[in-house]
């Protein structure tokens, strides 16, 4: 009887640890695939698949529209490309002449003429196997070009969003992802940053206002100022009440007053328009202007031009927070 028992207490025994050994052997598997997720995640974000919030149509499309070979020689009649070609170490041989800042390193980089009018002997003259300009202006840079044969790419530059799916083109062209995404993930915590911040808060009713050389205008989500406030959240009146379907439109301070805006983000340069005097002057001249609330409550705010007026990858984090900074106070 004992010798059955002693038998069974065994038998036990073997199946307990047999058992505990099978549940090791388990554990052992649920952290290899544990271990094994988190390397994907971490090759995964290393390889730039992080979400980055680019299109990814939009992305492919402008893409596909390079040349399937890698050229040598390449001539950007943009401003804010040929900043993302500095940023990704690509060294063109033909640059943009502007007022805007042209990165310093290209000093000695030939320059080609306006974005607008570039000049084609000169383009012609550097070889060039590739010329990339901004999307905008692709329709006259093509009639310029009609009968010189030369390979041509176009990238979006006019949005926060165009800013970040060229340049995301680009640095996969060029095979420069790494310095791609190691700018794209700062911008995106940033962004994820900001919208913790807002969490919680109801966000203000915005009127953005540019001023030209003979009136101010409002603009809407088409433009960089305005697809910064709608990345944000905010509601654009230019958009939502009084229905602007151009970027630019003129201001009908009647329209204006009864949307009443909480802030008032005005966009003002000598060197490129009118300047703050100017738009004080015309606040003076319109009583209507003190009667909105933004007014009233000294939420009209100037902006800095070279920040806001100008596209930019490397001051979208600025620029986000700027405009934040002030939804939050």
């Amino acid at each position: 009887m004992n010798k059955w028992i002693g038998a069974g207490f065994l038998a036990l025994s073997l199946t307990l640890v047999g058992c505990s050994q099978q549940e090791k052997e388990a554990d052992k598997e649920i952290q290899k695939e544990e271990t094994s997720q988190s390397q994907e995640v971490s090759e995964a974000t290393q390889k730039g698949k992080f979400e980055d919030g680019v299109n990814e149509e939009a992305f492919q499309k402008a893409l596909a529209s390079f040349p399937a070979t890698v050229p040598e020689k390449i001539v950007t009649t943009s401003v804010p490309l040929t900043e993302m070609l500095h940023i990704l170490d690509i060294t063109p041989v033909g640059v943009p002449t502007s007022t805007n800042p042209i990165p310093v390193d290209f000093d000695a980089i030939t320059r080609i003429g306006s974005p607008m009018a570039p000049d084609l002997e000169v383009i012609s003259s550097l070889q060039t196997d590739l010329i990339i300009g901004a999307s905008s202006l692709q329709s006259s840079l093509d009639q310029a070009l009609q009968g010189m044969n030369l390979p041509t790419a176009y990238l979006p530059t006019d949005s926060y969003d165009d800013l970040k799916l060229s340049f995301k083109v680009l640095g996969t062209y060029f095979g420069k992802e790494e310095k791609m995404n190691e700018l794209l993930q700062n911008i995106v915590a940033k962004e994820k940053e900001l919208e913790t911040k807002a969490q919680g808060k109801e966000l203000p009713s915005v009127m953005l206002v540019i001023g030209t050389s003979d009136s101010f205008m409002v603009m809407n989500e088409k433009s960089y100022l305005g697809s910064l406030v709608e990345r944000l959240g905010a509601d654009n009146i230019a958009k939502s009440v009084l229905k602007a379907k151009s970027t630019y439109s003129a201001m009908n301070l009647e329209d204006i007053v009864v949307a009443d805006p909480d802030i008032i983000f005005v966009l003002a340069s000598g060197d490129h328009g009118a300047n703050e005097d100017k738009f004080k002057e015309e606040i003076e001249k319109n009583s209507a202007w003190k009667q909105l609330s933004a007014y009233k409550n000294d939420k009209i705010h100037m902006l800095d031009y070279s920040t806001f007026g100008v596209t930019s990858i490397s001051n979208v984090e600025t620029a986000l927070t700027t405009i934040a900074d002030y939804f939050y106070k």
